[in-house]
């Protein structure tokens, strides 16, 4: 049995300028080719991984072509696209005329992928290369939570099969179960059909996180129905609302073996379910004094905010400075900000050495949304090339880049400067740098929610803060132009 590997990955913001580039993907998290998917991907927590671990538990041939990825940006430029396509379809190509057809394909994608011309990104890449293996041959996707999923991607694919955990912990787990759906397709024990519940609803970050209330809640329910018979796979997608396309929001997925109906007639029940209860997945944006306020009272520290509305994680620029301003204004001490993006001022540190004075313009540089710059003198205590490993549980096993970085200390405030607009997922970076995270009284992290897989050991409260910033989690100052469904809470409001 030979199957087919690989992908593009790309969570889009329609809500930044910036392009999306070639040069992007292969500087930031890399095209990967050939026999090199092999040797990058084995052994590490994304699906890829979690395809090359099926192939040697289930016995099969895991074809390696091509998987491109690159930080959440802006949208992905249409011929850049179209030749990371080309060249997916091309190594199929050569593939199959080199060692004879493969049984199926198994594609890492993420769910949010936006191109110049092109809303539903992942859905003309399945469709792409159904057109090229044909109707017969199984296609299984895996893909991230925040994917907003289209009834034109569930009909290329046999199947799809989301993660079911934010943090996302369980990617690696997600290849296997689909390597193993596969082997099972192409065996003749099962025939995998999809159907899809689209959600009209933005749900509220904070109250996503799976390990919680009320996530968690979802999460069970998800994973007992997937014990009823003839069910193989249920997915929930809460969607990701900082992309302007037609059908953005969340939605349910079932595949079911053989059963379209029963598929269709489950994803109803699980999807009027999550509607009915809409409430619950609703939670009003918080300010950073007011978390910082409710901090204090609880006397849990060290006290985590996450400034979500500036998370790199979906695109942001990184460089949003309400949270840093705020610190500095209450004049904390043993205060941290994970980390905010200025090439500029990490080359100025640079040339000035560690143990230097320097006057800087920090932040607040891409965009007026995003605030001021904090000019201040600070002091340099450290500085790096940004090479690093991730220890923490999301992306363990892999390795990383900030770029030309630098520790910078402002009064109390400590302050990482990166080039790369790439979240904390864990506190590897900064331990690189000298920071014992775990000795801070106030740390502020660029993320949403990925950054709980590693901090919330060594938390005292976390809050999820709406400061100024491009990806505002208040949904109602988002500019759509393409949506076309009213959705909760903008258009229909909370408490209806």
């Amino acid at each position: 049995m030979r199957i087919a590997i690989g992908g593009v990955l790309h969570e889009t913001s329609t809500c930044v300028d910036t392009k999306t580039t070639l040069q992007d993907f292969e500087h930031d998290r890399g095209i990967i080719r050939g026999d090199d998917v092999l040797s990058r991907f084995r052994g590490t927590n994304v699906c890829t991984g979690g395809f090359i671990e099926g192939a040697e538990t289930f016995g099969f041939e895991a074809v390696p072509l091509l998987r491109a990825s690159a930080f959440p940006g802006g949208l992905i430029d249409r011929g850049d696209y179209d030749a990371l396509k080309a060249e997916f379809l091309q190594r199929l190509t050569d593939a199959e005329a080199e060692g004879g057809p493969v049984d199926g394909v198994l594609l890492d994608l993420h769910g949010a992928m936006v191109v110049e011309g092109i809303d539903d990104g992942d859905g003309d890449f399945i469709a792409a290369v159904r057109t090229a293996i044909g109707p017969d041959r199984p296609i299984i996707v895996t893909q991230d939570l925040h994917g907003n999923h289209t009834k034109f991607r569930v009909a290329q694919a046999d199947a799809l099969i989301g993660f079911d955990t934010f943090p996302h912990i369980d990617m690696a787990e997600r290849g296997v179960e689909a390597a193993e759906m596969m082997v099972r397709t192409v065996r003749g024990e099962i025939h995998p059909v999809t159907a899809i519940y689209q959600l009209p609803m933005f749900w509220a970050t904070r109250c996503q996180v799976t390990a919680h209330p009320p996530m968690d809640e979802v999460i069970r329910l998800m994973h007992d129905m997937e014990q009823r018979p003839g069910i193989l796979s249920i997915t929930i997608a809460t969607g990701f609302p900082w992309a302007d396309v037609p059908e953005v929001g969340g939605s349910v997925m079932v595949v079911a073996d053989c059963d379209v109906d029963l598929a269709q007639r489950t994803a109803d029940e699980f999807g009027n379910w999550i509607w009915e209860r809409r409430q619950r997945w609703y939670s009003a944006p918080v300010t950073i004094k007011e978390a910082l306020a409710a901090g204090e009272a609880a006397g849990r520290y060290p006290i985590i905010v996450a400034d979500h509305a500036d998370n790199t994680g979906g695109g942001s620029p990184g460089d949003s400075t309400e949270v840093l301003r705020t610190f500095l204004e209450q004049g904390l001490e043993d205060a941290l900000v994970l980390y905010m993006v200025d090439p500029e001022v990490a080359a100025q540190a640079h040339a000035a050495g560690v143990g230097a004075s320097l006057a800087v313009s920090l932040g607040g540089k891409s965009s007026p949304v995003q605030g001021a710059p904090i000019e201040a003198t600070a002091e340099v205590v450290a500085i790096s090339d940004g090479q690093f490993a991730y220890d923490g549980p999301m992306f363990a096993g892999l390795t990383g880049s900030m770029g030309t970085s630098a520790w910078l200390k402002i009064d109390g405030v400590s302050i990482v400067v990166v080039c790369a607009r790439e979240q904390p997922f864990d506190p590897a970076f900064a331990r690189s740098l000298g920071i014992d995270c775990a000795a801070m009284k106030y740390i502020s992290v660029k993320s949403a929610a990925h950054f709980r897989a590693a901090f919330e050991p060594l938390a005292g409260s976390i809050y999820n803060v709406d400061a100024a910033g491009i990806h505002t989690h208040n949904f109602r100052d988002l500019p759509f132009k393409k949506r076309t469904r009213p959705v909760f809470p903008v258009e229909i409001p909370p408490d209806t």
